[in-house]
């Protein structure tokens, strides 16, 4: 089953491709869509041990020239210094304004490659190629791009679209279970902020939902995640209202992040616990039942991801806040929700409320 999304950006629109063994598809897409010229491929050590030869064969057949860089695996890699020895390699690879950039991984590597292409020569193509359950349904899909600095997540970056977006299926079979179910956190969140339909479905399904060849239910659920995302992101492409909405349990979950270490949770866990804070909010603020709070918890927890961190301490987590790019003159901002399917911005939360919730869920 092929899944095909359009992001209406108007002259900048672009397709999403969903599909399994669809990667040998690449280079004729890129040519489809008037990519030419010299192509770096960068990807980390994990994913090109696995995709980088059929990825640059692909390319290659359709008449690019490739070069090669393999990155580090991990959170870590998604830093200042890793940017500027990508735009080393640009220039070795011989890349100019006419050449591209595929981005062949995971969030981490989709963040900071698109970041790269923005950047070097003040912005060349680049085309995302996500292999990660996560990446495929957030973070390779409307066009937000950056690193992290030791201060915070992606506190640097750029809205950059991309030209392209190719999702083979069949790549989530080589992936982590623990990196697997961190990106169903992502999967969960559309359901609680967009369609209550969706996430029943979800509920439905968790067994087979947690089998990643199941590509038959998979290219459904991808696809239906890329609808919300380029639906939202149509509407508001630089996050000036609509598009915080995706946000939700993001700001608790950064500061677990980040106190944890970059990497010791990984970002589908702090959205897990963060979405669990922000259900337990949302009833005392926005109306929230308790039976949908409750729903909200279980369906975490069934997929295997954490719904607290007792390990760390609220002030610790408030300190972080406060560099979270959500956090305005100190306060920070939260989407919270009314119901299973409909949420709203910008709600702020007592000092003293954060603190108890926090400590609910110990």
């Amino acid at each position: 089953m092929l899944y095909d999304v359009l992001v209406n950006l108007g002259e900048r629109s672009y397709g999403i491709d969903v599909g399994a063994g669809v990667l040998d598809r690449l280079g004729g897409l890129c040519g489809e869509v008037g990519l030419k010229g010299k192509v770096l491929v960068i990807t980390d050590e994990n994913v090109g041990e696995h995709y980088a030869h059929i990825t640059r064969k692909s390319l290659e057949t359709a008449g690019f020239t490739t070069s090669l860089a393999t990155l580090p695996a991990g959170e870590q890699t998604k830093c200042g210094d890793q940017v500027f020895k990508l735009y080393s390699r640009c220039i070795e690879a011989g890349l100019d304004r006419n050449s591209f950039i595929v981005a062949l991984g995971g969030g981490v590597v989709g963040d900071l490659v698109g970041y790269v292409a923005a950047t070097y020569l003040r912005g060349i193509p680049f085309v995302q190629v996500p292999t990660s359950l996560l990446a495929m349904v957030d973070s390779s899909v409307g066009g937000k791009t950056g690193i992290n600095l030791p201060e915070g997540k992606n506190l640097v970056g750029a809205f950059y679209q991309p030209k392209l977006v190719l999702a083979d299926l069949e790549s989530l079979g080589t992936l982590a279970n623990r990196e697997y179910r961190a990106g169903l956190a992502e999967v969960i969140k559309y359901g609680i902020i967009y369609d209550a339909p969706f996430f029943q479905m979800l509920e439905d399904n968790i067994e087979d939902l947690l089998n990643a060849g199941n590509t038959e239910l998979l290219a459904k659920v991808v696809g239906r995640c890329c609808e919300i995302k380029a639906a939202v992101v149509a509407q508001d492409e630089r996050e000036g209202g609509l598009r915080a909405i995706l946000n939700f349990g993001h700001t608790v979950g950064h500061a677990v992040e980040k106190v944890a270490g970059y990497g010791q949770v990984i970002h589908g866990e702090g959205v897990s616990i963060g979405s669990v804070f922000a259900a337990r909010a949302s009833v005392e603020l926005t109306g929230l039942s308790q039976v949908d709070c409750i729903r909200i918890e279980n369906i975490f927890q069934a997929i295997g991801l954490p719904v607290n961190a007792p390990d760390y301490n609220w002030s610790d987590l408030r300190t972080a806040l406060t560099v979270d790019k959500k956090t305005v003159d100190g306060r920070p901002k939260f989407v919270l929700a009314s119901k299973i399917g409909r949420v709203d911005i910008g709600h702020e939360i007592s000092e003293k409320r954060m603190e108890q919730i926090w400590s609910g869920m110990g």
